[in-house]
């Protein structure tokens, strides 16, 4: 699958940087993408996205400073300089992509405002998918954080073709600020999406058993709405090959020959395992599984550890375990000495996350015309208020 990303504000543009990191690491040609902000020195900090795709806007309004956390004029200035960033898209090519990607932190002004408006443009030019990863902000970043993640997420499902989320609060380890876990959330999102969107590829391990192409991804993700995506990874894999060499090779015979008649069980075995893990375990964003309408299940890892009747057992269990009856998957080769299980669970019905966040969103909005009016009547009484 390729994927065109568009990073809006830090946060996005962070993660962008780390997938061209991947791609330019993994010497493939998956990915491309843009940062696109209104602070100077949040793109000057990337370190793979060239300087010809880094896009500062609003330079007339905020002077590359960034809008804070006002995320309306975040929208303002996006909805103001929407054709130079469809022009940047544009220039970096689009002919081939099966996707576009916009990444952003809903918490902030420029990502939270901005990545609904993109959407919307981008759907109207564009035939192929519009997606977005939405980074949600741990409690303890303040209320205004919440409000605007809330309100930009409830535009954002609605302009995006599936939105998938990620949810801070779930992910940061006890007693670690959400600053001193950036970059390790930041990794925990390439590393389970940099595999799935690689899905369909063919890389130098070869075609697998059952492949999952783009096609496939995006039937997963037609339904729209909310998203979540399960990981799992296995231990490191020794190479059966290797066990017949060498003067041990005699010693290991009988051993062998075991393994022979174990092997398919074994792998069988194996995969289920690691995809229960996988949806079992932490997900994106915490939700009830059994209200996902879709599922998606992708292997990758070394061809020898491949299993086709491992991954039709693993979609069957996740069949039997959501709410709807459609779950596609298939393998993904790679040259690696683990094997890596993704999930995605698709238009998810409920996620507790969600509405504890739009629950905080309404207080907090109740609190803000509530503070308004206060100030409104001490101006009608004749006192000036502090500030304006």
């Amino acid at each position: 699958m390729r994927v065109f990303f568009i990073g809006f504000g830090q946060a996005g543009g962070k993660i962008v940087d780390m997938f061209i990191e991947q791609d330019k690491r993994m010497q493939t040609q998956n990915f491309r993408g843009i940062a696109v902000n209104t602070a100077r020195t949040d793109l000057m900090g990337l370190k793979n996205i060239e300087l010809k795709d880094r896009l500062l806007i609003g330079q007339t309004v905020v002077k590359g400073h960034g809008v804070g956390t006002d995320n309306v004029t975040g929208a303002r200035v996006t909805a103001d300089e929407i054709d130079a960033i469809i022009n940047a898209i544009d220039s970096r090519g689009t002919h081939d992509v099966d996707a576009f990607v916009i990444i952003a932190g809903l918490g902030g002004g420029t990502g939270s405002g901005g990545s609904p408006v993109l959407a919307r443009h981008l759907k109207r030019i564009y035939r192929e998918p519009v997606y977005a990863i939405g980074i949600l902000p741990a409690p303890e970043e303040g209320r205004l954080y919440s409000y605007n993640a809330a309100r930009s997420l409830s535009t954002l499902v609605n302009e995006a073709d599936n939105t998938f989320i990620f949810d801070n609060s779930a992910w940061k380890n006890e007693g670690e600020s959400v600053k001193d876990a950036y970059n390790r959330l930041n990794d925990e999102i390439v590393r389970r999406f940099g595999v799935l969107f690689r899905a369909g590829e063919v890389g130098k391990a070869g075609v697998g058993e059952m492949v999952v192409d783009s096609s496939e991804v995006i039937n997963t993700l037609r339904g729209g709405g909310i998203s979540t995506v399960g990981y799992a990874i296995s231990e490191k894999v020794s190479p059966r090959t290797k066990q017949s060499q060498g003067f041990l090779s005699g010693l290991m015979r009988k051993k062998e020959k075991t393994e022979e008649v174990l092997t398919g069980e074994d792998k069988s075995a194996k995969i289920i395992a690691l995809v229960r893990r996988a949806m079992l375990g932490r997900l994106t964003l915490p939700c009830d599984y059994s209200t996902a309408e879709r599922g998606l299940v992708l292997l990758a890892g070394p061809p020898d550890e491949m299993d086709r009747k491992g991954v039709e057992k693993s979609k069957s269990w996740v069949e039997e375990n959501i709410a709807g009856v459609e779950v596609r998957g298939g393998d993904y080769p790679v040259q690696s000495d683990y094997i890596a299980a993704v999930v995605v669970l698709a238009t998810i019905g409920n996620a507790p996350r969600i509405t504890d966040l739009l629950e905080i969103a309404k207080a907090t909005k109740e609190d803000v015309l509530k503070s308004k009016e206060k100030r409104s009547t001490m101006f009608d009484d004749g006192i000036e208020p502090l500030f304006e």
